[in-house]
């Protein structure tokens, strides 16, 4: 009887399972998001007070301003301003579009001209179309086939592969370099099909670029949603002989001045090791830009602020870098690594929020195997919040100018299934944000930055050794 109250005691007094500091930080930091998170409040005033923020415009000043005195009223050690010159192209009057099967027969279809793009004659551009399936398909026809005609570029997003970032990468060179390529064979314009897996009527955005091809020379193009392709498509079988007529009145300007914005909490240990977290405060003007990137940004803001108020003081400098420019012409990333290189800045770890608010899975790596093997070594920290992916990969856009052997780059990977539904279109708006979602990965990205700082990265030098 003696023994088996001792041993009740003892089973009492111990307890089942003993929280390590690092289990007990996390759940500090997701409580802390999931309670008292900030992201939310301050994208819901980016994307419904300011709205779309197309780099040179307005509102992507009134971002800056915002998003400069948020960072302000946190209590960082620093927050600043970093001018960069940035493109301005603006889209004029809502673009117009129809299908003529024959004269006074026309049916309307939605498009939107493709960031960069010229504009057309004043009285738009009608003439016969030529279908294909991607850019190789141009030397196949040859310009006796494309020569005055509007070449309609209409190969889908492969949707059989999972990763949706995969299917994207598949056919996003005819959107980028389509209208440089279809104007060697003297196309006259190009109308591409809507990167994205959904079929609706809304027309999908992008930049654009037109290589060397001279001012006088270039084409217009606009992107036409999947059910204007599905529509374009299949009429074009029945009569191969019918005609598009499109009209837009976008025009690129002058280069204006913007900023990136830049907060900062200062190291206790090594204040000259830095390590990055942002995302891009720039979107496209269709929507509000609440997934690309006001999420990002956002996320990132609050990571700052996350680790302070659960009252983690960092041993490496903090900073949360709010990008301008990367949809078209990633300008602001490019200034901030040119900047860091000029002041000889020591970067460690560079973190970018860049597909979008929805729920988070893990991280991709551009990092060494060793630093992989470090932070995959963590994930049975991050098992509870069913984050479980920590593979290599691409990081991020705006960060990727600053890679170097030694800084480990990382990127937020949310379930990208919805994702391309609201890329570069009118209905990535803020009610298809989900709040829990927005900060479950704020909260993600936060424990990854608190086990980066604490352990520290491996340099080369110490891999080689």
């Amino acid at each position: 009887m003696r023994t088996t109250l001792l041993l009740a005691l003892v089973l009492v007094s111990t307890p089942f399972f003993s929280q390590t500091d690092d289990e007990k930080q996390i759940r500090a930091i997701y409580d802390q998001a999931l309670t008292n998170g900030k992201a939310y409040d301050w994208l819901n005033h980016l994307s419904n007070q300011i709205g779309g923020r197309l780099s040179g415009s307005v509102q992507a000043q009134q971002a800056v301003d915002y998003t400069k005195a948020q960072l302000d009223s946190l209590g960082l050690d620093r927050v600043w301003l970093q001018p960069v010159m940035v493109p301005k192209w603006v889209r004029g009057t809502p673009e117009f579009a129809y299908i003529e099967t024959k004269p006074g027969l026309t049916t309307n279809v939605p498009i939107c001209a493709l960031g960069g793009s010229v504009a057309t004659p004043d009285k738009g551009l009608k003439t016969n179309i030529v279908e294909v399936q991607g850019i190789e398909d141009l030397e196949k026809l040859g310009k006796d086939k494309i020569a005055g005609k509007i070449v309609f570029y209409n190969r889908p997003m492969e949707p059989k592969l999972i990763s949706t970032f995969a299917s994207y990468s598949g056919c996003v060179d005819q959107r980028y370099s389509g209208a440089s390529e279809a104007g060697k064979y003297g196309a006259v314009g190009v109308i591409v099909r809507s990167v994205t897996l959904s079929l609706d009527d809304f027309p999908h955005t992008g930049s654009m670029s037109y290589g060397d091809t001279p001012v006088e020379d270039r084409i217009p193009a606009a992107a036409i949603s999947t059910k204007g392709a599905e529509l374009l498509s299949t009429t074009l079988k029945l009569n191969p002989n019918i005609k598009l007529y499109f009209k837009q009145s976008c025009k690129q300007l002058d280069d204006v001045e913007s900023y990136n914005v830049i907060g900062e909490i200062k190291g206790s240990t090594y204040p000259n090791e830095i390590m990055v977290v942002g995302g891009h405060l720039d979107s496209w003007d269709l929507g509000d830009g609440s997934h690309d990137d006001g999420a990002g940004c956002v996320q990132s803001m609050d990571v700052l602020r996350l680790l302070k108020e659960s009252g983690y003081k960092p041993k490496r400098t903090l900073r949360v870098v709010l990008f301008m420019n990367e949809e078209n012409g990633l300008r602001g990333g490019n200034k901030y690594a040119e900047v860091a290189l000029s002041k000889n800045e020591k970067h460690v770890f560079a973190l970018e929020s860049d597909s979008g608010g929805f729920t988070p899975r893990g991280f991709s790596f551009d990092c060494s195997e060793e630093n992989l093997k470090q932070v995959q070594s963590w994930a049975n920290l991050f098992k509870p919040y069913l984050i479980h992916v920590f593979v290599k990969g691409y990081s991020g856009a705006d960060i990727g100018p600053l890679k170097n052997e030694d800084l480990v780059l990382a990127g937020l990977r949310p379930d990208s299934q919805r994702y391309f539904d609201h890329h570069h279109a009118e209905n990535d708006t803020f009610e298809h944000v989900n709040k829990r979602e927005l900060e479950l990965g704020a909260a993600t990205m936060a424990s990854l930055v608190y086990l980066i700082d604490k352990y520290g990265t491996i340099p080369s030098t110490k891999i080689k050794g």
